[in-house]
């Protein structure tokens, strides 16, 4: 089984489970119904996968590829020390993690990047489809930065799979619609970002919305203070997404263009 088939059968398989958990346990009402927004966050998906198919025509595999190139070479730190592999996988997926957690963070704080990542922000309900609403202009840079920090690292390959399959299982965690006990949300979130603790980061208030950046770990914002427990609004009554917006995020067009908008 190769690297792509091993991702795409654990991005279904915990789809498939956090969709039948929404179901049954749901946090907040929904804004939306769920088709149009399914649409449209699935067509966004689409694209970004095609971005990924183009961006791998010049960089083979993407990351995994660029950790191949880098242990044939002999380039990147990890290839440099020679690490035994668990030591590898642990801190390539601790790395990589605050790499994702810091690029998020200037996302927020850099106005061209902000304009790209206001389109995973604009959507007005937050399910475990949120987790891949991504302009794909992003995920295409977000791709280099992570090609350019392999290199630098020179993780084994098997390391840079685990950290994708645990980024993308977790991303889709922490966006469900889903409700956990405090007493299970409290001991999760102590490593992991639960979904309450992200679901303050879609507040429609800039001071909430501008914390809790993790998108796996939870302990990059407790460490560099950006950290809140809770919405000043309850979660069931929370608003999400942007203050100046209306019901186009379920639009593709309109997502698609909004990165080139004023607003």
């Amino acid at each position: 089984m190769n690297e792509a088939t091993i991702r795409l059968t654990f991005f279904l398989g915990i789809l498939a489970v956090l969709i039948i958990a929404e179901f049954l346990l749901p946090r907040k009402q929904r804004v939306h119904p769920r088709q149009g927004r399914w649409i449209t966050n699935g067509i966004m998906t689409v694209l970004n996968t095609l971005t990924m198919n183009v961006m791998s025509i010049a960089m083979p595999l993407l990351a995994v590829g660029a950790a191949i190139d880098a242990d044939t070479k002999g380039w990147g730190l990890f290839n440099i020390i020679d690490l035994p592999l668990w030591l590898d996988i642990i801190l390539t997926v601790l790395i990589l993690d605050f790499v994702v957690w810091f690029q998020h963070l200037l996302s927020h704080k850099i106005p061209f990047l902000w304009r790209f990542h206001r389109v995973h922000h604009s959507d007005r309900d937050l399910d475990v489809t949120s987790a891949v609403r991504f302009h794909p202009i992003e995920i295409a840079y977000s791709m280099l930065l992570k090609i350019a920090v392999v290199y630098l690292l020179g993780p084994a390959a098997v390391a840079v799979v685990a950290f994708e399959i645990i980024l993308n299982g977790t991303a889709m965690f922490n966006h469900a619609n889903l409700k956990l006990s405090k007493s299970i949300d409290a001991i999760l979130r102590k490593l992991l970002v639960t979904p309450d603790m992200h679901r303050v980061h879609h507040s429609i208030y800039r001071d909430e919305h501008d914390t809790n950046y993790g998108f796996a770990l939870s302990i990059w914002d407790r460490i560099f203070g950006t950290y809140i427990a809770q919405p000043r609004d309850e979660h069931a009554d929370m608003k999400l997404g942007l203050q100046w917006q209306d019901d186009r995020p379920t639009k593709i067009a309109w997502s698609l263009l909004l990165p080139f908008r004023r607003k």
